[in-house]
């Protein structure tokens, strides 16, 4: 079945993305919740004029998240975490603390556009991809340090 996604939804596709997914998927999560539409060939069109409509907008908010992108590049965060005496952290480290340090460096970036691939329960390195805009994303760096 083919729909119109009204929003972005991690590991489907962006807003106004038409994507195709298995029936269920559509008619009973998706479309119910309003963060679909079925990709009629009438919304197909409305889509098409709206897309064409907002075409300097979205090079606008492009152009914007690409500035942050650039702000971004280069940035370090030392994040220190309670740890027991192996190295082992108490708890984890997840995306809203990396927000909170980058908050604290005066870059303010939305928690949910922050991906960390695997949980981080260890002292050590690791990297982070902060996703601005569907085709501008950048990887930052971090280090998980004992409090």
């Amino acid at each position: 079945m083919q729909i119109i996604l009204k929003e972005d939804i991690n590991g489907l596709g962006y807003k106004d993305d038409v994507v195709e997914v298995k029936n269920g998927y559509g008619r009973n999560y998706l479309i119910p919740q309003g963060k679909a539409v079925i990709a009629t060939p009438s919304a197909l069109k409305v889509l098409a004029e709206n897309q064409r409509q907002r075409a300097h907008k979205l090079a606008k908010i492009k152009a914007d998240a690409e500035a942050a992108a650039a702000a971004l590049e280069g940035v370090e965060l030392t994040i220190g975490a309670k740890t027991s005496s192996t190295g082992t952290i108490f708890g984890s480290v997840n995306n809203i603390q990396i927000a909170e340090a980058l908050e604290k460096l005066g870059h303010n970036v939305d928690r949910k556009t922050i991906l960390i691939k695997d949980t981080i329960k260890e002292v050590g390195k690791y990297t982070a991809t902060v996703r601005l805009h569907k085709e501008v994303s950048v990887e930052i760096p971090f280090e998980v340090v004992a409090e």
